[in-house]
């Protein structure tokens, strides 16, 4: 009798061990989506269907710069209320190296919104990270965008200025020139 509730008992801890790995969240992330920023600006979202409440996702937004170019994005979902929709955990930056910019939440709740806004970056390979939860079985989504500009180098202000002088110049020896007429 002692052996047949061991027995029990340890099928029991066994069928609620299964049971609890079948609760756990499903990642419903994206695939990893090259942005194409080569016009300076590119689109970027994801769409869920109903019924993953509580499912995860972290999408990967992966796009190339050259050097000293900077990095504008941001995230935005909105829901009926804060009970529904998405939950976007996080907007981040990173290259091969790891994390190199976290972004920062502007609004949560009902809306939630999310931006980062990079220094120069050193040119390479780097991806947008976009996690969240989604909060109810309603579907949602969240679309987001990024815009790169390139940050003159110190070579094309020295330029700038060496143009300037030479204008200048010109203008000052235009007005002599017509000063003694």
């Amino acid at each position: 009798m002692k052996i047949a509730k061991r027995i029990a008992t340890a099928v029991a801890f066994a069928g609620a061990a299964m049971m609890a790995q079948g609760a756990m969240a499903a990642d419903i992330s994206n695939p990893d989506t090259a942005l194409d920023l080569s016009g300076g600006s590119g689109f970027f979202g994801h769409a869920i269907t109903g019924n993953n409440v509580a499912n995860t996702f972290a999408d990967h937004y992966t796009f190339t710069v050259g050097a000293g170019s900077s990095i504008f994005a941001d995230t935005f979902s909105s829901s009926g209320n804060a009970k529904n929709g998405l939950d976007i955990l996080d907007l981040s930056l990173f290259n091969a190296d790891g994390l190199v910019l976290k972004g920062t939440q502007l609004s949560t709740g009902k809306t939630d919104q999310w931006e980062l806004s990079s220094g120069p970056l050193a040119a390479g390979n780097y991806f947008l990270l976009v996690t969240g939860t989604v909060l109810s079985k309603a579907a949602g989504s969240y679309t987001g965008s990024a815009t790169v500009s390139a940050v003159p180098e110190p070579a094309t202000y020295g330029m700038l200025l060496g143009g300037l002088g030479l204008v200048g110049a010109l203008a000052r020896r235009q007005r002599k020139s017509s000063d003694a007429a």
